[in-house]
């Protein structure tokens, strides 16, 4: 049985900032999966490392299964056309490494309602 890798992929920003949220999404599913089993985090554009390069990483650490899960909040151009081109290509350049892809995370129900818990939570009276 090989090793399974999980990459978290973000769309990216300029500002550095952006991105830690993402880290600590990525420290916590760490923490909670093993050292065994690899998180990453990847961005579409304007930040490092892409996709192509997270999934290379993982391949050369030894994962034969890869799971993408767009840490997104709906399904939109980048996820339905962008996402799909991105994994073929790097499908190719791994054929060994089973690569599958999540739904953007924020059409998950569960996620909804931990937003939703959220934000009552936010109600001051």
């Amino acid at each position: 049985m090989g090793t399974h890798g999980m990459i978290l992929f973000g769309h990216g920003a300029r500002d550095a900032r952006w991105k830690e949220p993402f880290t600590r999404l990525a420290g916590k599913l760490a923490a909670t999966r093993g050292a065994a089993r690899p998180v990453s985090l990847a961005f579409l554009e304007l930040m490092t490392p892409s996709l192509p390069e997270a999934i290379a990483e993982q391949a050369a650490l030894g994962c034969d299964a890869i799971t993408v899960v767009p840490v997104f909040f709906g399904q939109g151009g980048h996820i339905r056309r962008d996402l799909p081109a991105l994994i073929a290509q790097c499908q190719a350049a791994h054929p060994n490494v089973r690569l599958s892809c999540a739904t953007a995370v924020g059409e998950d129900d569960g996620v909804l309602d931990a937003i939703v818990q959220y934000c009552l939570a936010q109600e001051r009276d």
